[in-house]
């Protein structure tokens, strides 16, 4: 039986995914941490209502090292699959499929969101 060189499929390692496929998968990825983050935000609202020791409590791990990285990245995902849902509906209404569009939209999307959580985090510390 002859031999054939077949072509390889198109796998992780060697195929490339563009920009659009990259913000969507953010766009899950956030929104399972969001729904994770909700829980930090319902052990916060438990905590104002408990009383002084609770919150104490609460305030001691959101001032921590961990605690700011959590409060950073859940920051981060929140402008992030908020303007990156604005996309979507932008998709939804017909526009920005075009592949330079679509790129740069994308390019868009993960510079607003580090812009919007570098404000968010620099207007918590001013005011």
């Amino acid at each position: 039986m002859a031999q054939f060189e077949r072509p390889l499929s198109p796998h992780l390692q060697v195929y490339r995914l563009p920009l659009t496929a990259l913000a969507s998968i953010t766009h899950r990825a956030t929104g399972v941490g969001l729904g994770f983050g909700t829980l930090l935000l319902t052990w916060w609202l438990v905590a104002a209502a408990s009383g002084p020791d609770a919150y104490a409590t609460f305030q001691w791990f959101a001032g921590s090292f961990v605690g700011l990285i959590i409060l950073f990245g859940f920051t981060w995902a929140l402008c992030f699959h908020l303007l990156n849902g604005l996309r979507h509906l932008f998709w939804d209404a017909g526009w920005g499929f075009d592949k330079q569009v679509s790129h740069k939209a994308s390019l868009a999307v993960v510079a607003g969101s580090v812009a919007l959580t570098v404000i968010v985090w620099l207007a918590a510390y001013i005011f």
